[in-house]
């Protein structure tokens, strides 16, 4: 069956509308024009959310995806409009965020030859991608973009690129708009191997001090409900990464908080001691597992991932199972007996009683204070979404969430500059949920301008600049490991905040007392008038602890200041 007629650009809005498309996030341009023009044309009920900058579109579609659990598209031009969501590409790449990203592009008889605002798209974005697309005719167009949705969420996912030469997108298109995909070789169902389950499940019934590690996998694949089945029947403890944050409650009395570098220090206590850890979901990447070779030395360990190509990268676990966590988990529990692990147990609480995260309420206004008070007042029950920096590790810390969806940060990549968008990015998502976005006055600059967005969309964001007039991450680094010697960290020249946000319509509080935290916060959050905006003048020099220095293992882990000059770090920041 053939549809009738019609121009490259309709084809794709109706293939989106397939797809159960609602908002498209994008800036246009000349190469996309007829695209753009068929959401004119065809009537449809996807929206296009304008944005400033094609970065903040690539953001706000991962905030989006990662806020819904549904795919994001984004829609921009040519050469620097291409170009300028790489960034954002990057940013869904390195923590498995769905995402289409659709690209207008010259012509077709003009790709390579130097075209006004050519770029070779396709080239650029590969190391970035699960997969890419240059769409050479009309009548691929249907197959592509089904096939790129498949992609982008089936398996580990990940974002797609679809590059259109503008010829293509204004030529007919005939094909069939339910086209059949054609993808050999492409892989996502793998079956449990009830063998390698059983093993699991044998290697926890001799543990006597057996913890979960849960990471973004788990998130990813909703086994939430599955994994705290898990750990409530064998009374496991379990520790999350930061992007696995709500996949297990932090309140349950099994909970640790999240691992690593800025982690809870009887998390990384409990790591350090267990004797079998089992990992679900969670790539073992640097920030948690410091030095390799001495990470849960004394333990067997156990890695469930749906992608083989984590397994063995960093660390050689004993026991290996390539599948989907859910599937894995649930697999697991028919056969897991109850463990005797009280006395493990008591001895983590131990800890937990021992290591607090705490901060001092009196003098100056601390990051964490204003973070606390946001999680008291809302329960844990908001959008929360960060920037990079000393503040979205203390977010970590001090906004402890209940489920998934709820924890927005940008993690493989560290990309300042996420925060904003991907809170507005949310909020289009779920419109009548509480959505905060803590943000450092470094990251905050770098996006600011999607503050038109927010404002013109009248979304219910509360932006909480946590302003420092450093960055403060790398200020705490030159700190403790440079002699203090700081270097192009600081921020002088910062906006006032206040009146930025008020030149775009948007409500402004400003904050400096610690006596103000509650009365200001409760404003903020009353507010039902569209976006608003807090300034915070926190405590410039404040530090994040815990803290295990880059190269170092968890056992070298510092909970508080050092007395003493530490050694230069050999990983990175």
């Amino acid at each position: 069956m053939t549809s009738k007629t019609m121009e490259g650009g309709q084809a794709i809005i109706r293939c989106l509308e397939n797809e159960g498309v609602e908002y498209i996030f994008g800036y246009s341009g000349g190469a996309a024009i007829p695209i753009f023009d068929a959401l004119v044309t065809t009537q449809t009920k996807i929206k296009f959310v304008l944005v400033r900058h094609e970065q903040g579109a690539a953001h706000m579609a991962d905030g989006y995806a990662r806020a819904t659990g549904k795919p994001a598209v984004v829609l921009v031009t040519s050469g620097p409009g291409a170009t300028n969501t790489l960034t954002g590409i990057m940013t869904a790449h390195m923590d498995s965020i769905p995402m289409i990203v659709l690209t207008g592009q010259s012509v077709s008889w003009m790709l390579g030859k130097d075209a006004f605002q050519e770029a070779d798209i396709f080239g650029i974005t590969m190391p970035v991608v699960k997969h890419s697309y240059l769409v050479k005719h009309a009548n691929d167009i249907p197959r592509i973009v089904r096939e790129a949705f498949h992609i982008a969420t089936t398996g580990r996912p990940g974002p797609v690129l679809i590059d259109i030469p503008k010829d293509v997108s204004a030529g007919p298109c005939t094909a069939d708009l339910h086209a059949e995909m054609d993808l050999p070789g492409y892989k996502t169902d793998y079956p449990v191997d009830n063998e390698t389950i059983l093993s699991i499940a044998e290697a926890l019934a001799k543990s006597q001090r057996p913890l979960i590690l849960a990471g973004h996998g788990a998130m990813i694949s909703g086994a939430g409900a599955s994994l705290r089945a898990l750990a409530e029947k064998a009374q496991i403890p379990v520790t999350t990464t930061l992007l696995g944050k709500g996949v297990f409650p932090e309140t349950h009395p099994l909970a640790l908080g999240m691992l690593g570098m800025h982690g809870t220090a009887y998390a990384n206590k409990a790591v350090c001691e267990c004797d079998l850890l089992l990992n679900i979901g969670s790539r073992f990447d640097d920030r948690i597992i410091g030095q390799p070779a001495r990470f849960c030395k004394d333990a067997r360990i156990i890695h469930i991932d749906i992608d083989a190509a984590e397994i063995n990268k960093m660390i050689r676990p004993e026991i290996v199972c390539v599948a989907d966590a859910k599937t894995a988990i649930d697999e697991l529990i028919k056969h897991v007996p109850v463990l005797e692990t009280k006395e493990w147990r008591r001895h983590l609480d131990g800890y937990k009683a021992r290591y607090p995260l705490k901060f001092k309420r009196q003098g100056s206004l601390k990051m964490q204070h204003i973070i606390d008070e946001f999680y008291k007042m809302t329960g844990g029950h908001a959008c929360v979404a960060t920037d990079v920096g000393q503040h979205q590790m203390w977010a970590a810390q001090f906004y402890k969430n209940e489920s998934r969806h709820n924890w927005l940060s940008s993690g493989g990549a560290g990309t300042m500059g996420f925060g904003l968008p991907a809170c507005i990015g949310a909020a289009f998502g779920r419109p009548d949920d509480t959505h905060i976005c803590f943000v450092g006055d470094g990251g905050f600059q770098m996006t600011f301008f999607e503050l038109a967005t927010a404002a013109l969309h009248k979304l219910p964001i509360k932006i909480v600049v946590l302003n420092n007039h450093y960055l403060g991450m790398v200020r705490q680094w030159q700190q403790l490991f440079y002699d203090d010697r700081k270097s192009g960290v600081d921020l002088e020249g910062n906006p006032d905040f206040v009146k930025l946000a008020e030149s775009f319509g948007i409500k402004g509080f400003n904050l400096r007392r610690p006596g103000d935290v509650k009365r200001i916060v409760k404003s903020a959050l009353d507010y039902d008038d569209g976006p608003c905006l807090i300034n915070c003048e926190v405590e410039k020099t404040d530090n994040v602890f815990p803290m295990v220095p880059a190269g170092a293992a968890l056992e070298d882990m510092l909970v508080e200041p050092p007395s003493t000059k530490l050694e230069k770090p050999t990983g990175s920041t």
